[in-house]
């Protein structure tokens, strides 16, 4: 990777103090995996970077993971549902009536702040996606699937609210806009401007370039 992130703190301790030690170090592990996924890419996450992150020995990981694509498949999934799970209950959390394109301009919001400062998993899911072998974005396919829905769905309402531009295809629509908020992790860093920032914009680029004309 390119001029990402740079996601180098330590993960955060996620486990319950009274959860079963076991447990716990599988959290701890799963935390480690997700920040050196994010930073380093499929190609360049070592279990042994993970291990050190996490403050143990490499052969301790295969207690609880049978080998390495094991480890980083749970943690792409782990980031697609928290994704979607964030912009899900943000847009549930809306007033009904909302207008369709408050609704989207909504969901943008909650993408970013999911992917660029809420969860390392999240966006190590989103960076590596093109990355992944084959037996592990088949695994995904689900739940890319089920968060291409809810986005179809924001489209859709849009589009028969007359929101959308009729001269737009409506699939080409969607794709550009989920395509360009993936792409965000790839560039943003908080020195380089404030996420709220970053937000009103990507809301105006994606409000004035969906909307009708006029």
């Amino acid at each position: 990777m390119t001029d990402g992130p740079d996601r180098r703190r330590r993960p955060r301790r996620t486990g319950s103090g009274s959860a079963p030690r076991s447990a716990r170090t599988r959290e701890r592990i799963l935390d480690a995996a997700a920040v050196v996924l994010n930073r380093s890419g499929y190609a360049g996450t070592r279990l042994l970077d993970i291990a050190e992150l996490a403050g143990l020995r490499a052969p301790a990981i295969y207690y609880h993971f049978a080998s390495r694509d094991e480890l980083i498949q749970e943690v792409v999934q782990v980031g697609l549902r928290r994704t979607m799970a964030h912009v899900h209950d943000e847009l549930a959390a809306l007033p009904d009536g909302t207008p369709p394109m408050d609704r989207i301009a909504t969901a943008v919001r909650a993408h970013l702040e999911i992917v660029l400062r809420d969860s390392e998993y999240a966006a190590a899911a989103i960076r590596n996606a093109a990355q992944l072998p084959q037996g592990i974005r088949e695994v995904q396919l689900r739940d890319r699937r089920r968060y291409g829905a809810l986005w179809r769905g924001l489209v859709d309402d849009a589009r028969a609210a007359g929101q959308l531009d009729p001269e737009l295809d409506p699939h080409a629509a969607r794709m550009l806009v989920m395509g360009a908020l993936n792409w965000a992790p790839e560039w943003w860093r908080p020195d380089r401007g404030d996420l709220a920032d970053t937000v009103r914009t990507a809301q105006t680029i994606v409000r004035e370039g969906l909307a009708p004309d006029g």
